[in-house]
């Protein structure tokens, strides 16, 4: 990808008003949006909608917050809980760093999600997009927020590039800090705004620039809506792989209430080396725990 172009206060200025007045209107009523949600919900839906679409997370969180309601409330209880609620979102080694920075939380800040973004990026599980995500959500504050919906919008409105690359580049976090508006309120809002335009709108494979708030200042489709930068990167492939092994063993485990004996785990699947791969690397990964009487578990600590 070329250089990113300089962007100037005229070019940041023309884009914030028509995303955030366009944000007033076509926001989606998210329960994380909500008041009542607080900084625990934002965080909570934060390791959620990771990897994972709004539909599948939002049951998932609700039955969450139902039942923990507080940082401290999570903490109380063991981590193989949080792994079990997790259900079928996927990727449940989010679940432990969840359970994880929800204890730091009670241990450290007196069960209040900390507002200071570098008392935020400490906490386990939390890397530079949930601090940034927190700090501006659940506390308006000011941060480049940049998940892969920003930096779509970010590449075609302002670099003229159908997508951004594979793995965020200083370039980009130069750009975004750019383009943050002065003031803290309204660049919490820009946050939001850009973040729920690529979710929306500027979508990754039918983008809807009839739509757009920014068509007109925007630098790809003044170009010509070049497609230089190639298709977007398909999902990994499911069926048959060792993430499919492993949701089955845990789906065994998370509906048992005792600890399972061996042989109900090898009844879910039929080739028995993927079968012990996948089941030591949920053990490696924490998500298991063999007893010494050959049974397995959720963890208890």
């Amino acid at each position: 990808m070329t250089a990113m172009p300089a962007t100037t206060p005229q070019t940041s200025t023309l884009l914030h008003a028509p995303v955030i007045d366009w944000f007033a209107v076509h926001a989606r009523d998210l329960p994380w949006r909500r008041p009542e949600a607080g900084p625990w919900g934002v965080m909570v839906s934060e390791f959620m909608l990771q990897q994972t679409p709004v539909s599948r997370v939002l049951p998932v969180y609700e039955q969450w917050l139902a039942r923990w309601p507080r940082p401290a409330d999570l903490a109380a209880e063991p981590p193989g809980e949080a792994v079990r609620a997790w259900g079928r979102l996927g990727y449940p080694r989010r679940a432990l760093r969840l359970h994880a920075a929800a204890s730091a939380i009670t241990e450290r800040h007196g069960g209040e999600v900390p507002s200071d973004h570098a008392k935020l990026l400490a906490l386990p599980g939390v890397g530079e997009y949930t601090a940034a995500a927190v700090a501006s959500f659940a506390y308006g504050q000011r941060h480049a927020v940049l998940d892969t919906n920003v930096r779509r919008v970010f590449a075609r409105a302002v670099t003229g590039a159908q997508y951004p690359p594979n793995a965020t580049t200083a370039a980009e976090r130069r750009l975004a800090r750019a383009l943050l508006p002065e003031e803290e309120p309204v660049a919490a809002r820009w946050a939001a705004a850009t973040m729920e335009l690529g979710a929306l709108v500027c979508t990754a494979r039918t983008p809807s620039c009839g739509t757009c708030p920014i068509a007109a200042e925007c630098a790809w489709l003044a170009a010509g809506s070049p497609a230089h930068d190639g298709p977007p990167r398909r999902g990994q492939t499911y069926a048959g792989t060792d993430r499919q092994v492993r949701g089955k063993l845990l789906a065994v485990l998370r509906e048992a209430v005792t600890p399972v004996p061996q042989a109900a785990l090898d009844a879910v699947w039929h080739e028995p080396v993927q079968r012990a791969r996948a089941l030591d690397g949920l053990v490696a990964d924490g998500l298991v725990e063999p007893l010494a009487d050959g049974r397995y578990r959720l963890p208890l600590t």
